[in-house]
């Protein structure tokens, strides 16, 4: 039996490529960035024993702006936000561009 043919342009290829030519690997690239940085500031709140409401009133700011932060799935931040709340967790923010 002969196997069908794919009429997909995308088999075999990398996903990242996918990505480029589709014109969403800025995008995945950001999103990737936030879930990262949401997921360490979480991990500070957790090492220093900070409720999330503590954090927010020593960044001052509402707890749904620290919620907002904290979505992985919301690729808003600002680097003033988390410039504060690396301060209020005792961090620093450390930002480079590197070559693509």
């Amino acid at each position: 039996m002969k196997p069908k043919s794919s009429s997909n342009a995308h088999r075999g290829s990398d996903f990242s490529d996918f990505l480029v030519e589709e014109g969403l690997m800025a995008d995945a690239e950001v999103l990737a960035l936030k879930k990262i940085v949401a997921l360490e500031i979480q991990e500070a709140l957790t090492e220093t024993k900070l409720t999330k409401t503590q954090l927010a009133r020593r960044m001052k700011t509402s707890r749904a702006a620290l919620d907002r932060i904290l979505d992985p799935g919301n690729p808003s931040l600002t680097v003033a936000s988390l410039g504060r709340a690396a301060a209020a967790l005792g961090r620093k923010v450390e930002l480079k561009l590197v070559p693509a």
